[in-house]
C-alpha cells in the first residue's frame, strides 16, 4: 500500500458555524497533515504526530503555507450548457427557449457529449470542485458520456438523464415510458460503477405531463436510496405557468408532493419565491433548496432568503451551486461571493466560515454524502483542494494586511478563482488540469 504525506494548514469543519467566531465548529491545524492511502484519508492531525504514522517510504508532498480543504461540492449544474454560459436574454424561459434547448438537442450526437464532457471534468475539477450534481440532456448518450467521464478521472459525481415530454423543442421529448426505461438503464449501467451515483432527473413540472411525473413517482419508489433533482420556484413567471399547468395543486411545491417526490436527498434548485406553507413542506419532507446566487442575479430571477430560511422554527435544508450555465462562474468561490451579496441586499449577513462550511461539508450533508465527502476526517476519500490566498499580485497585497483565518478566507471568497487552487486531488490523486490541456482544440 503506497501511502501519502500532504503538508499544509489544515480546515475542516466539524458542523454548521453558529457565528463568524465559533471557532469550535471546525479544525484548524497550521502545521498539519494528511495521510492518503487507496484514494483514502488514513489519519488527520499535526505535522509531527502524522510523520510519526507514516512508513519509512511514504511520498510526501508540502503545500505549506497553503490551505488544504476538503473538495469543494457543486449541488446544481448542467453538464450540456458550458457554450450556453454568457447568452444574453431577459428571463429565465427566454433564456431557456432562446438558447438552453436549441445547444441541449446538440448532445444526441455521442462525439459532442463525449468532447464536452472532457471539458466540463477540466474545468470543473481547474476550480477545486471534486464533486457536482448534474443535470445530462434528454438523451441517454449525454449521461452515458458524463459517467464515463466520471470513471475516467475517479471523481464522486450524481448526474441524470433529464426527463422532458411538453413544453420543448421535438429533438428533446422522451414519453413517460422512455424517459422512465432510459433511466432505468442509466441506473443500471452506471450507479455505483467507481463513485458514480444516479439522480431521478425530470427537469421541472413545466416540461412533465402528468403521466412524466407518475413515471417519475414509480422510479423514486423503485430506488427509494437514490438522489431526485428538478426545479422548484425560480421565477415568477415560471411559477403561475406551472401552476396553471396543474390546477389541482394547491401550489408549485405541492404538484412534487402529490407524486412523493418531495422526501430526503430530493434537490430542488432555486427555491426563491416559496410560501410559509411551501417552506414548511420542505422542512418536514427533509427535502433541500438549493441556491444558485450568480443564476439568481444573472437572470434577474429574485433574491433567496438563505438566512430566512435557516432561520425559522423549521429550518429548510439549503445547499449553494453554481447552476452553469444559467449560472456565470464555474467557480464555488464566485458562487458564495454572489451569495453574500444577496445576504447584504436583504438586511443580513453571511460570515466566511459560513460560505466555507456551506461548498464542503454543508453540500455534503445536504447531499446525504458527509460519510464520504466533504471534510478531510479519517476513513472518508481523499478528496482535496490547496488553496493559495496570495495567488494574485492584488490578493498578494490585500495579504500582507490580513491576521485572521476568517479574513484570509473573506479574500478567497471575494477575490480568489481558479488561480487559487494550487491543486485538486481526487481519491489522493493530483487531479488539476495542467495549462497545455486545456488549449483549444486545432
Amino acid at each position: 500500500m503506497t501511502e501519502t504525506l500532504i503538508r499544509g494548514r489544515l480546515l475542516s469543519f466539524r458542523r454548521a458555524p453558529a457565528h463568524a467566531a465559533d471557532t469550535q465548529s471546525f479544525l484548524y491545524e497550521d502545521d498539519g497533515a494528511l495521510l492518503v492511502a487507496n484514494g483514502i484519508i488514513q489519519a488527520t492531525g499535526t505535522y509531527a504526530d502524522i510523520k510519526a504514522k507514516a512508513q519509512a517510504d511514504t511520498i510526501e508532498i508540502d503545500h505549506r503555507p497553503h490551505l488544504i480543504l476538503p473538495g469543494l461540492i457543486d449541488c446544481h449544474v448542467h453538464f450540456p450548457q458550458m457554450q450556453v454560459i454568457a447568452s444574453y436574454a431577459a428571463n429565465l424561459l427566454e433564456w431557456l427557449n432562446t438558447y438552453t434547448f436549441p445547444e441541449e438537442c446538440r448532445f444526441v450526437e455521442t462525439a459532442h457529449a463525449e468532447r464536452i464532457a472532457t471539458h466540463f471534468f477540466d474545468e470543473f475539477l481547474r476550480q477545486g470542485t471534486t464533486t457536482a450534481v448534474a443535470y445530462c440532456s434528454v438523451h441517454k448518450a449525454s449521461a452515458d458520456a458524463f459517467f464515463a467521464e466520471s470513471l475516467k478521472r475517479g471523481t464522486l459525481m450524481i448526474g441524470g438523464k433529464v426527463m422532458m415530454d411538453r413544453n420543448a423543442p421535438q429533438g428533446l421529448l422522451d414519453t413517460p415510458q422512455l424517459g422512465y426505461d432510459e433511466t432505468r438503464a442509466v441506473i443500471k449501467e452506471w450507479h455505483g460503477k467507481g463513485r458514480n451515483h444516479v439522480a431521478i432527473t425530470p427537469r421541472f413540472a413545466i416540461t412533465s405531463t402528468p403521466e412524466q411525473m407518475a413515471m417519475t413517482q414509480t422510479l423514486a419508489e423503485e430506488f427509494p436510496d437514490l438522489h431526485i433533482q428538478t426545479h422548484l420556484s425560480e421565477n415568477k413567471e415560471e411559477i403561475d405557468f406551472t401552476c396553471a399547468l396543474y390546477p389541482d395543486a394547491t401550489d408549485y411545491t405541492d404538484i412534487y408532493a402529490r407524486y412523493r417526490l418531495l422526501r430526503k436527498k430530493a434537490l430542488f434548485g432555486h427555491a426563491i419565491h416559496l410560501s410559509e406553507r411551501e417552506a414548511d413542506a420542505m422542512a418536514d419532507s427533509g427535502a433541500v433548496a438549493v441556491h444558485c446566487p450568480t443564476s439568481n442575479l444573472f437572470l434577474g430571477s429574485g433574491l433567496f432568503p438563505l438566512k430566512a430560511m435557516k432561520r425559522r422554527d423549521k429550518p429548510v435544508t439549503v445547499a449553494v451551486a453554481t447552476d452553469i450555465g444559467g449560472g456565470s462562474s464555474y467557480s464555488m468561490f464566485k458562487t458564495m461571493d454572489e451569495a453574500y451579496k444577496i445576504q447584504q441586499l436583504l438586511g443580513e449577513r453571511l460570515n466566511p466560515l459560513e460560505s466555507f462550511y456551506h461548498m464542503t461539508l454543508g453540500n455534503a450533508v445536504a447531499l446525504d454524502l458527509s460519510e464520504r465527502i466533504g471534510t478531510l476526517e479519517p476513513g472518508t476519500d481523499a478528496d482535496i483542494v490547496v488553496l493559495n490566498a496570495a495567488a494574485t499580485p492584488a490578493m498578494r497585497l490585500r495579504m500582507e494586511t490580513i491576521s485572521s483565518l476568517a479574513e484570509e478566507l473573506f479574500l478567497l471568497q471575494t477575490l480568489g478563482d481558479d488561480r487559487a487552487v494550487v491543486e485538486t486531488y481526487v481519491a489522493g490523486k493530483a487531479s488539476k488540469p495542467k495549462a497545455e490541456a486545456l488549449r483549444t482544440e486545432a
